[in-house]
Order: C-alpha cells, then sequence, then structure tokens
C-alpha cells in the first residue's frame, strides 16, 4: 500500500477537524446523561412509594407521569437530560455518528462511580476490571472511528430505509407492550429505549445535516416528526425502566443498546466507514465486543449494594408485589436515599400517608 493510499483513508480527524470538537461535547453530554439518570430514578421511586402502586406492572400509567412533575427531583433530572441532549446534538453537528454514539457508554462509568461515591461502597477488583475494558474497548473504538469515518450526504432512499425500520421495530414494541405488559421486566423497557434512541439519534444526524443543507423538503420534517415521537416513546420506556430496575442497570442498557444500533445503521445504512480496509471492520467489532463486555460486567458487578441477590443485575430493584410506603422492599431505594444526601427534597404537605412526614 502506497503513503498516498494511507493518506486517502485517513479521512475522518485529519479532513473533519471538527470530530475534535465532538467528542468532548459528547462526553459533556455524558455526565450530564448520568446525573439525570439519578435524579428521575429517584422521582420515580419517590412516586411509587407515595402513590403505594409500581410501575413495573405494567409500565407507568398516566397519573404516575403527572405525579413526576410534582417531583423536584425529577424534574432536575429531566432538564439534565435535555443538556445531555443539546450536547449530544451539538457533538453530531461536528462529528459522525458512530463516534459520537459509543461515547455514551462513558455515562454508566460514571454512574457507577458516582453511586460508589455517595453510598461509600469502594470499587471491587472485578467493577474496576470491568471500567478498564469498557473504557478501553471505547478509546480505541472511538480512535479508529475518528481515524476513518467518513460523512456523505444522506439519500432519499436511505432515509425512507431508515424510517421503514423505526416504524417496524416501533410497531413490534408496541404490539408486546400491549400484549405481555403486566409480564414485562426491566430489561423490556431498557431494550426497547436503546433500539428506540438509536434510531432517534441517527434521525438528529440527518435533520441536523440537512438544516445545515437547507433541505427543506417533506422528508425532513418527516425525519423531525419521526423524530419526536420517537424521543417521547423512548422516554415512556426509560421511565418505566426506572420503575422496575436502578439507574445504572437503565444506563448499562442503554449505553450498550442505543450504540450498537446507531452504528449498525451508519455503517450498514449510512456507509459512513465506506473505504475503509477490512482490519478497521475488523477491529470494530473486536473493540466493540471488549466494550460491552466491560459495560455488562459493570452492571453485573459495580460496588453499590442494591439487593440480597448480586449475581444478576436483571433482579435488582424488581420484586414484585405492591410496595410498602413506610417498608419499600426495592433495593433500588438505597440508591434514590443516597443521591438524597447530595440534594435533599422537600418533603410533601398535606399528605398524610407521606413517608417524609413520618
Amino acid at each position: 500500500m502506497e503513503l498516498e493510499d494511507v493518506g486517502d483513508q485517513l479521512v475522518g480527524a485529519f479532513q473533519n477537524p471538527g470530530i475534535l470538537i465532538g467528542i468532548p461535547l459528547a462526553l459533556l453530554g455524558a455526565v450530564f446523561m448520568s446525573f439525570g439518570a439519578q435524579y428521575q430514578h429517584r422521582g420515580v421511586t419517590k412516586v411509587e412509594r407515595l402513590s403505594g402502586t409500581q410501575g413495573s406492572q405494567g409500565g407507568l400509567d398516566a397519573s404516575h407521569l403527572l405525579k413526576l412533575l410534582a417531583r423536584p427531583s425529577w424534574v432536575i433530572g429531566t432538564l439534565m437530560l435535555g443538556l445531555a441532549i443539546v450536547c449530544q446534538l451539538a457533538a453530531l453537528a461536528f462529528a459522525p455518528l458512530i463516534v459520537v454514539q459509543p461515547l455514551g457508554a462513558v455515562a454508566l462509568v460514571i454512574t457507577t462511580l458516582l453511586n460508589a461515591q455517595i453510598s461509600g461502597h469502594k470499587p471491587t477488583k472485578r467493577s474496576l476490571t470491568a471500567i478498564g475494558a469498557c473504557v478501553g474497548g471505547i478509546f480505541v473504538f472511538v480512535t479508529i472511528a475518528a481515524l476513518f469515518a467518513t460523512e456523505k450526504p444522506v439519500s432519499n432512499a436511505q432515509l425512507v430505509t431508515i424510517l421503514v425500520l423505526l416504524g417496524v421495530v416501533t410497531v413490534v414494541f408496541a404490539g408486546l407492550w400491549i400484549c405481555l405488559r403486566k409480564r414485562m421486566g426491566p430489561l423490556f423497557y431498557i431494550i426497547a429505549a436503546g433500539v428506540i434512541y438509536g434510531f432517534v439519534a441517527t434521525l438528529a444526524k440527518v435533520v441536523i445535516e440537512r438544516i445545515k443543507a437547507s433541505d427543506f423538503d417533506w422528508l425532513t420534517f418527516t425525519c423531525l416528526a419521526a423524530l419526536i415521537l420517537g424521543a417521547i416513546v423512548g422516554a415512556y420506556f426509560v421511565q418505566s425502566a426506572y420503575a422496575s430496575g436502578p439507574p445504572d442497570l437503565v444506563v448499562a442498557g442503554l449505553t450498550v443498546i442505543d450504540p450498537i444500533v446507531a452504528i449498525i445503521i451508519g455503517l450498514t445504512v449510512l456507509q459512513e466507514a465506506a473505504g475503509a480496509p477490512l482490519w478497521v471492520y475488523i477491529a470494530f467489532a473486536v473493540v466493540g465486543a471488549v466494550a460491552v463486555w466491560g459495560v455488562f460486567q459493570l452492571a453485573r458487578h459495580h460496588p453499590q449494594v442494591l439487593s440480597e441477590s448480586q449475581e444478576l443485575p436483571i433482579q435488582r430493584g424488581s420484586s414484585g408485589g405492591t410496595v410498602d410506603a413506610a417498608h419499600p422492599r426495592t433495593g433500588s431505594i438505597k440508591v434514590t436515599e443516597a443521591v438524597a444526601k447530595v440534594w435533599p427534597e422537600p418533603p410533601v404537605k398535606d399528605r398524610a400517608d407521606d413517608p417524609d412526614r413520618r
């Protein structure tokens, strides 16, 4: 291979210095995401305690969603997640999709370390190994992507393909939710939210590029409508996941599934790594697998003790039955109580059954 050919392949950061702006913006978004997840989870679990019902049984209903608006912790978390979205959209304006999306896994590392700091549990050897695998895999992945990722105009055919795929997965998840919602655990909501958000990130990238190109045709507005609808559906699944599982499990699932879906779309539909040599795709698969392994191991062996069972993270905070407001049984409440030490929330007045007044 001649030196000229190598120079033609390194078309990422060398021809698009904006990537060096997109990466720190994506990292900042991950910080906001980790804190936002903590506070939103706290708000959801507190609403469950006050209402005496559990959103994990069929997902959150309308009454749960309305009460969330009255919880300061949930509102604060929502504002932080809003800032995370702004940072991610800004990052997508500078960098390719397959560079920005994998950096979301950093939010899991921050969430785990935040839980350890709040609760006083020191990271274990297993959790440190998992953090190293996650951060190391993501660092190598982003480095390779920054060197070889390219951005091309998205054709109408590619855009229609993305919209059709989003419609199919939305119908599938909606059908499963309608038919089996009483038996769905946190993993269903996490997987559903992760897949939908992967498409939302892709559509956001497309809309941003079309706006920059002043391309305001009907397909652009269709993408914008699908983006908004997908964000709303995904947000509902995330809140339902908070109701049935701890925040680190939710963040772990989202930071794995969301980037995987977005990267697959970027590589296959948008052809963002077209022209890269075969070893680049092999390296993507290897380091991506390492990062995925690290994320799951981090969710499995993080230092925060959430329940009596430490073997499977899907059992944490997902016990069935009615929540006793005086003696909540979900281990995830421990996280919310720990977060309360950092940002105490005023008690609800004029409620005889408010556990904060007892």
